[in-house]
């Protein structure tokens, strides 16, 4: 299997772990010469293109697309139009039409696009989307999730601050792939409706939270951006409260952080003992060897595509569900701009 990167900071890292699983990775490009030369002396056998369209001439299966963030979608509906398979990193699209117009292609394309949608595939998020299909929850009633980052207070205004940077120029609900996605995995559901609240008033751009209704009637809360307090669990933590049990992803450092512990109420169980249990992921493994825990999604990511493109498996995270993530955020944008009203999800099949 051949394959291309489009961005060479994250699309670096991610194309050594594809190597590491058999995945050729054959041809590059970065819009900053530096980081492509950078990439290339790390990768020699990478070829270096000058353009992303150069990439359409290099006779390849796949494309990795780790280009800006509010950039990917008209790369992908190219790729996918020449019949090359897609991995396309953070969101799917910027807007309704744009995700419409994602979804169209993909759907009549001979190709396939997948999510890199790491977070569905994280130890904590694998439990606890096995627990949900096991009935062991019971029926989801409230499940939030958050994407954190503690940092310096200076060097979060550097981000989102810097109009250059793609942070400072999306929307504070836009970042909300990596909290929404989980969530839909784990129950199972669509978004129907969205209300975003900015953090603190003081600091608009620095964090959101949304509630965002789900098709099952559920509730879900995410908390996305720059927050003091994030979990050793890849900037992620997941909380579950479900009609027999609760489930938590851990607080604490290391290894526990992957866990999950669930607390079954006595009236559920038929010694009428209240009990917790702690749920620990079997580790993924390459070449015999255990993946780092925080490294594990990106691998299971770059499998499930090696998967799809040679033995025609579906995509771990496919098209349907990185619109419907990505256009939470759309939604979310919105209901800040119009003082934190509730807006309707605008799914383009619906």
């Amino acid at each position: 299997m051949r394959m291309g990167v489009v961005g060479l900071r994250q699309g670096l890292h991610m194309a050594r772990w594809a190597k590491r699983i058999g995945i050729e990775v054959v041809a590059g490009c970065d819009v900053d010469p530096a980081t492509a030369r950078n990439a290339g002396a790390q990768l020699p056998t990478l070829t270096l293109v000058a353009h992303w369209r150069d990439l359409l001439h290099q006779d390849l299966d796949a494309v990795l697309l780790t280009n800006d963030f509010d950039s990917h979608a008209p790369l992908a509906i190219t790729f996918l139009e020449h019949g090359v398979h897609v991995l396309s990193e953070t969101a799917a699209c910027v807007d309704a039409r744009e995700g419409a117009e994602l979804l169209a292609t993909a759907q009549a394309s001979t190709a396939t696009y997948s999510f890199a949608e790491n977070y569905v595939l994280h130890p904590h998020t694998r439990l606890l989307r096995t627990l949900a299909q096991e009935g062991t929850l019971g029926e989801i009633d409230l499940i939030e999730a958050d994407y954190l980052h503690a940092m310096a207070p200076r060097t979060v205004q550097d981000l989102i601050g810097d109009p250059g940077h793609w942070r400072g120029r999306i929307a504070p609900s836009a970042y909300c792939t990596h909290s929404l996605s989980p969530i839909l995995a784990i129950t199972e559901a669509l978004p129907v409706q969205v209300t975003a609240f900015t953090v603190h008033t003081a600091s608009p751009r620095q964090a959101s939270v949304m509630a965002v209704r789900l098709s099952t009637g559920a509730l879900a809360l995410t908390r996305n951006g720059f927050l003091q307090g994030e979990p050793d669990s890849h900037w992620s933590r997941i909380s579950v409260h479900g009609t027999r049990a609760a489930a938590e992803a851990g607080r604490s450092l290391g290894e526990s952080a992957w866990s999950v512990r669930v607390r079954h109420p006595g009236w559920a169980r038929a010694d009428g003992h209240t009990r917790e249990d702690e749920h620990i992921a079997p580790p993924v493994l390459v070449d015999d060897v255990a993946v780092e825990r925080g490294q594990e999604g990106t691998v299971l990511v770059l499998q499930g595509l090696r998967a799809t493109v040679e033995e025609g498996a579906p995509p771990p995270v496919g098209v349907r569900e990185a619109v419907a993530a990505s256009l939470v955020g759309v939604a979310g944008a919105r209901s800040l701009e119009e003082g934190s009203i509730p807006v309707p999800v605008p799914l383009p099949w619906t």
